[in-house]
């Protein structure tokens, strides 16, 4: 059951960054920009205003600029960075999976899932995964790079101007939820995540204006970052892969548990929910004859109740999704059950995650930007 890819934290160093763009920069730095270009500095809230909030990248459209400088700003600012490969929909449209390739030929992946009364996003952070879970499709293909804040922004910019077109099945719409559990590991690249999470919760035009509420950063557990992420003063909700309870078989199904243990992570997810008052996610990829068993129900519930019992976690169980060639296969639905159960009589709240995108191969797991129709 052992992987032979080593753990990588660090990009490569080979690896080739796009050109910045506005949403790579604070509010200040966007003036200094502006200002650099022979412009005055309000022309920064202008262009923000024309990105975040009218969702316009057209020079064309953006008529309260001078339009002897709408091209050379924008050409500066605004570079394209992502190009759209291909689509593939599910769910009567409301299931969209992006194939983008990046400037540097990388290719990731974002899902837009519209549900009653609201819109999701799941996000990539890296173009592929260092942390080498064996169940993973990303996991196994490796990390190529770290992705920059504003191809992580542009994913849901897109999302955001598709749907105040009508172009999603539903009508017009906006983006109310964010997932960081896309491709790669949001955590190994803290900085680009977290200027990211600022241009979402940014109130308009500085940001996108989603309240952090909506947005959820998940990890396997970097227990350093998860510490940061608490003291960052933007409550978004944490998502913690755990996988298993114990350690044993965590450190084969989770790599990263051979730094970290299982109490350490647990630790630091109970602190980030005492820090922030936020509820934490718990994911469990529910996995056949592997971690389904009842008795690790049991360890699980007893290791969160032994922290706190005021409802600072919730668990979501993910019926394992299937990925080509694997030997790993989803649980038998009595076993589903009876885990479900079993956490339930030990007072854990738990739901059994929506497999929403499985049949484009957009699910949890499934992403590894495969460039072929």
């Amino acid at each position: 059951m052992s992987t032979s890819l080593p753990l990588v934290f660090d990009e490569p160093r080979r690896a080739k960054k796009p050109p910045r763009h506005l949403a790579d920069l604070t509010g200040e730095e966007r003036r200094t920009a502006v200002e650099a270009l022979g412009e005055p500095a309000f022309r920064a809230k202008q262009l923000s205003n024309h990105y975040f909030s009218r969702l316009v990248s057209d020079p064309a459209e953006m008529t309260d600029l001078p339009a002897a400088t709408r091209d050379k700003l924008v050409a500066d600012l605004m570079p394209p960075l992502l190009t759209r490969v291909r689509d593939l929909e599910c769910d009567n449209g409301e299931t969209r999976k992006t194939l983008w390739k990046l400037l540097d030929g990388s290719l990731v992946e974002s899902v837009l899932m519209r549900y009653p009364g609201r819109v999701t996003m799941c996000v990539s952070s890296q173009a592929g995964c260092g942390m080498a879970c064996p169940f993973c499709a990303t996991g196994q293909g490796g990390l190529t790079r770290n992705m920059t804040t504003a191809e992580i922004v542009e994913q849901v910019v897109d999302g955001a101007r598709a749907l105040a077109r009508g172009e999603v099945a539903g009508g017009p719409g906006r983006v109310s939820n964010i997932v960081f559990m896309g491709m790669g590991e949001p955590m190994a690249n803290y900085k680009a995540v977290m200027g990211a999470v600022r241009r979402f919760t940014d109130p308009s035009p500085e940001g996108l204006g989603i309240s952090a509420r909506g947005v959820t950063v998940s990890t396997v557990g970097l227990v350093p970052r998860i510490n940061q992420l608490a003291t960052e003063g933007i409550p978004v909700t944490l998502a913690l892969s755990l996988h298993a309870p114990d350690d044993e078989l965590r450190d084969e199904l989770v790599p990263i548990n051979n730094r970290w243990k299982v109490d350490e992570v647990l630790d630091a997810a109970w602190g980030y929910a005492q820090q922030t008052k936020r509820r934490v996610s718990i994911e469990y990829a529910m996995i056949r004859d592997i971690n389904d068993h009842a008795w690790r129900a049991d360890l699980l519930a007893e290791k969160l109740n032994a922290r706190g019992d005021w409802g600072w976690v919730h668990v979501n169980l993910i019926p394992l999704n299937p990925t080509p060639g694997s030997k790993w296969t989803a649980s038998d639905p009595a076993d589903e059950r009876e885990f479900v159960r079993r956490l339930e009589a030990g007072g854990i709240p738990v739901t059994v995650r929506d497999t929403r995108g499985q049949e484009i191969d957009g699910a949890c797991g499934q992403l590894a930007a495969a460039s072929k129709s």
